[in-house]
């Protein structure tokens, strides 16, 4: 093997060759609409237990519409795992009484952590108004929950900048302000570029040094729903992951390849780059996730 070789393959050692299992992890579930999405989540929870979360977040629907199912699902995390859920909570179509009375509930069936949002629009596609006696953002939402118990609080970050914020500084000012009005953490909407999140967590710790920044990573293996959900959080789908996902509409096992090939990538060059929190949008499936958190050396 000749010298120029010799440094190529030192330049590109394999990603996950460092890898010592020192992370945390968490995953994101959302509430299931029929018994069969009901077994695939539990089946989903009971394989990613065994890595031992530092929390499971159960997602809220635009409008407060999954407040039933969601409270159901953080309820039998709490009376049949040992895990810790997050309950997601927004601002949207209630008064602030009616949101410290979920919260309440929540506190009194032993949630300790909220996943504090704004929230979307009950109607796809409509500006966001808030509720006349409601919480008019997520940073007044932390000070309710605040005032409510001593809950543990995550919320939202927009690497890419929320769709809804004039421009990026604005909406940093709007994350620190949930930060100071006593948010633990902030988890990032999914991005795929480790650039894009070094760049954003440098920006924030330049101004509160002390904030955690949890990047959130979303496997896909679907290219149309993922740009879905990137036009509602602000977040852009490369050229490259479409043609990557390109002729395999029939085959789900080379797409689920695929899929964990660009996400794992994604994983290894942020852990590279001295990140040990990840947080997995699991869309209630656990193999993606499961896999990737193995090449991290996370292991039951």
């Amino acid at each position: 093997m000749n010298r120029e070789t010799q440094v190529a393959l030192a330049e590109h050692a394999p990603l996950f060759a460092e890898a010592r299992g020192d992370i945390a992890v968490s995953f994101e579930f959302f509430p299931p609409k029929s018994d069969a999405m009901s077994e695939t989540l539990w089946k989903s929870i009971k394989t990613l237990a065994p890595l031992r979360p530092r929390f499971v977040s159960v997602t809220y629907g635009a409008g407060g519409s999954t407040r039933e199912r969601t409270h159901a699902t953080v309820e039998r995390l709490v009376r049949e795992t040992s895990l810790t859920p997050a309950a997601h909570l927004t601002c949207v179509g209630a008064s602030r009484e009616e949101i410290d009375d979920i919260a309440r509930s929540y506190w009194d069936a032993g949630v300790r952590h909220i996943v504090a949002l704004r929230g979307d629009p009950a109607e796809p596609g409509q500006p966001y108004a808030a509720h006349p006696g409601g919480y008019a953002n997520a940073a007044e939402l932390v000070t309710g929950l605040k005032q409510v118990a001593s809950f543990e609080i995550s919320v939202a970050a927009y690497p890419e900048v929320h769709p809804d914020a004039d421009c990026p500084d604005s909406d940093l000012d709007n994350l620190l302000r949930k930060i100071d009005a006593g948010a633990d953490r902030a988890i990032t909407q999914f991005f795929f570029s480790p650039e894009c999140f070094f760049r954003f967590r440098d920006k924030v710790v330049a101004r509160r040094p002390d904030v955690e920044i949890v990047p959130g990573i979303l496997p896909v293996t679907n290219v149309a729903q993922a740009r879905r959900f990137a036009g509602q959080c602000g977040a852009a789908i490369p050229v490259w992951m479409d043609r990557l996902f390109e002729g395999l509409d029939d085959l789900p096992a080379a797409r689920q390849l695929v899929a964990a090939t660009i996400a794992g990538e994604l994983c290894g060059q942020l852990y590279a780059g001295g990140v040990r929190h990840f947080h997995f949008y699991t869309l209630n499936r656990a193999e993606l996730a499961y896999a990737i958190c193995h090449m991290l050396g996370a292991r039951a």
